[in-house]
């Protein structure tokens, strides 16, 4: 055998069964620390950070991007497209029905010590606010000018002080509705607060819808100053309703509704229909639906679950799943499973909520439509209304999962939709808490890395334990398996030895 022979099977004889025990442990405790960081890599950002590190810095090096080429040109505007679509179809909604962080997230926050809105949530509420609640002109105001300032503020006692000092020098109605959101513990003083801004704003409203064509400054005025009208009516509804005074709700939004035809972007008839269905006035709800329910108008999981229910509700009393596959689903049952499946292909979130397989947590102020924030919103508000119609949450847990049957690839194709957006998870990840496991579909498989980390650290966890067991016999397997593993290497090395002169070999194993 040659010296290089030689040298290999001094190598391996000196590996002591202290040292395999050493190796297998260290390999497995490095692979279980990266299977550690994967899986809360994966958790947190539903990705795999080998996989981004090597796709995003990687490939590249590796010539995995050629810009030259036309067909990748004409694909990466392909993927410009992709992202602007994305992007339209992650528009984020403000949720119709929020709750008032000082009467309602506050006191969860004081009970629980658990904070249930996220600063990109309210950093949108922030922007709404400033929208909606100020113009060009509140510098002529003193007080207007004091809330300008007041919905830039990120630290809410600031906010509250300098509505206070807005107040202090004249009525401001926009200083009070911060109040009522923010200060207020109760519903009943939002309510107060909220009735002293409606006597203010409509004052304004008067006097700017009287000025609007005066100039493009008395027009931002009107606007300004009936948004924070509708704005305080709306609340003021929501009191009424919190309150359990729901037919003045239904009046008030009714009326708001008629006042302001044009203002469909807020989404007013979302508040009428939860009041509604509360009365159980269903022909009413039924009316609403049919004029917003239309293919023209944006949906959303309001409109899909109501006109879900409308139609269960004829059917759900009765209906028995071993009855149906006997003879057959009736048509009115036919029409029932149809609109839940519809409403399913829009949301698939909100089943798991209503069949409260999921625990439902306080909605967030925005919502994404088709997202586990949307879903979230409606089961808060609506939950009580499924339960009230006997049957219907049977037929829902009955038939919803065969949507998915329908649509075997959500992604890439839709059925009355859109495919389903690939964007929602990265969005509701930011509106929801850190505390709530986001809804993901379609579900992930878990990535090949987490399941390679995780075989590697149970294959060297497994070796690190035989070989600390018996280590004579894992040193003799460990010896044959190097022994196997250089045979090429020593194969080549003698061929090496074979042709170069004895003489030469021996100076080079000198150097």
């Amino acid at each position: 055998m040659g010296m290089w022979n030689e040298v290999v099977s001094m190598f391996l004889n000196t590996l002591t069964p202290k040292f395999y025990v050493a190796l297998t442990g260290t390999s497995s405790l490095i692979s279980g620390l990266i299977l550690i960081f994967e899986w809360w890599y994966f958790r947190k950002y539903g990705t795999s950070f080998i996989e981004q590190v090597s796709v995003s810095h990687l490939r590249p090096l590796l010539g995995g991007v050629d810009n030259s080429s036309p067909t990748n040109s004409n694909s990466s505007n392909g993927d410009a497209d992709s992202n602007r679509q994305s992007v339209s179809e992650c528009k984020v909604w403000r949720n119709p029905l929020n709750l008032f962080r000082g009467a309602e997230y506050n006191r969860y926050t004081w009970v629980t010590g658990r904070e249930p809105l996220t600063y990109y949530d309210m950093n949108l509420s922030a922007q709404d606010h400033q929208t909606f609640f100020t113009c060009d002109s509140d510098h002529l105001r003193q007080a207007d000018a004091i809330m300008q300032k007041a919905w830039r503020e990120r630290n809410p006692q600031a906010r509250i002080s300098a509505a206070h000092e807005s107040l202090e020098l004249e009525d401001c109605a926009t200083a009070s509705i911060l109040l009522a959101e923010e200060e207020a513990t109760t519903i009943v003083e939002a309510e107060k607060l909220f009735k002293q801004a409606l006597k203010t704003g409509e004052g304004c409203y008067r006097r700017s819808q009287q000025l609007q064509h005066h100039g493009a400054q008395y027009e931002a005025q009107h606007r300004r100053d009936t948004n924070v009208l509708v704005y305080i009516k709306r609340r003021l509804a929501m009191c009424s309703r919190k309150l359990g005074r729901t037919r003045e709700a239904v009046k008030m939004l009714r009326d708001l509704m008629k006042e302001f035809p044009l203002l469909s972007m807020f989404n007013i008839h979302e508040n009428l229909l939860e009041s509604l269905l509360e009365l159980q006035n269903y022909a009413d709800v039924q009316a609403v639906l049919a004029k917003y329910d239309d293919i023209s108008l944006p949906k959303s999981a309001t409109i899909c679950y109501t006109a879900a229910l409308l139609k269960a509700r004829a059917v759900s009393d009765k209906f028995s799943p071993e009855a149906a596959s006997r003879r057959g689903l009736s048509t009115a049952e036919m029409n029932a499973v149809e609109a839940i499946h519809r409403a399913v292909e829009f949301n698939p979130h909100v089943p798991k909520y209503l069949l409260e397989m999921k625990s439902v947590i306080l909605p967030p102020e925005h919502i994404l439509k088709r997202g586990d924030s949307e879903a979230i919103a409606y089961a808060f508000f609506h939950l009580q209304h499924w339960k009230r119609v006997e049957g219907a949450l049977n037929l829902l847990h009955c038939t919803w999962e065969g949507t998915f049957r329908m649509i075997p690839y959500p992604l890439e194709k839709g059925h009355l939709f859109y495919p389903y957006p690939i964007c929602t998870e990265t969005a509701d990840r930011e509106l929801l808490p850190m505390f709530h496991e986001v809804s993901v579909y379609p579900k992930k498989e878990l990535p090949f890395f987490i399941l390679f980390t995780a075989g590697l650290c149970s294959f060297t966890a497994m070796l690190a334990l035989l070989t600390h067991q018996f280590p004579e016999l894992m040193g003799v397997f460990a010896k044959a398996f190097l022994s196997t593993l250089f045979a090429p290497l020593n194969f080549i090395m003698e061929k090496v030895e074979s042709i170069l002169p004895s003489s030469l070999w021996h100076q080079l194993t000198r150097i």
